[in-house]
């Protein structure tokens, strides 16, 4: 059974897998048992009714448990999703994209480089992007010098593609 019930794409690259190991690795190994010896230490001061350091520390292991659970179902979902020579020219899941946007009087607008990654993959990345986003979704399989329109809430945008990139 899938741990999310909204449709997005449960791909992953095999950077963000990583990274979601090391994460579940430090939390396990790491923050759990420095949180668990901080209760001890505070339950053993007495009264715990108006101890704060024991209510913060136990709030905390049990962020520390939600995100071990989480992380460890996760990881067992997702589908990595390896280079492949046939991905070359193509916008596909794992590229690195550039793009300029094209403006109504045909000026060259603003650009972009980004990549194309799983929704569990963007959490501290700034130039990443989630494959089930509107951008993603109208470049995708699109190949350098196409065009693409990307409808938002905040309107309708040209963008054309530039250059592809994979790490390999």
């Amino acid at each position: 059974m899938s741990l999310r019930t909204n449709m997005k794409t449960l791909l992953i690259t095999p950077e963000g897998l990583e990274k979601l190991k090391a994460e579940l690795d430090h939390l396990w190994r790491v923050d759990r048992p420095e949180t668990t010896q901080k209760v001890t230490w505070a339950a053993s001061l007495g009264d715990r009714s108006e101890n704060a350091d024991y209510h913060y520390n136990k709030k905390r292991l049990r962020e520390i448990d939600k995100r071990i659970l989480y992380l460890r179902k996760c990881i067992d979902d997702l589908k990595v999703v390896n280079y492949s020579p046939y991905q070359e020219g193509k916008v596909m899941f794992g590229a690195w994209v550039e793009i300029e946007s094209r403006w109504q009087s045909g000026d060259k607008g603003f650009k972009n480089r980004f990549r194309i990654v799983g929704g569990e993959e963007l959490i501290g990345a700034k130039d990443y992007i989630s494959i089930d986003s509107p951008m993603a979704k109208a470049l995708l399989k699109k190949e350098v010098g196409d065009e693409a329109i990307v409808k938002t809430a905040a309107g309708q945008f040209v963008w054309r593609i530039t250059k592809i990139e994979y790490k390999k």
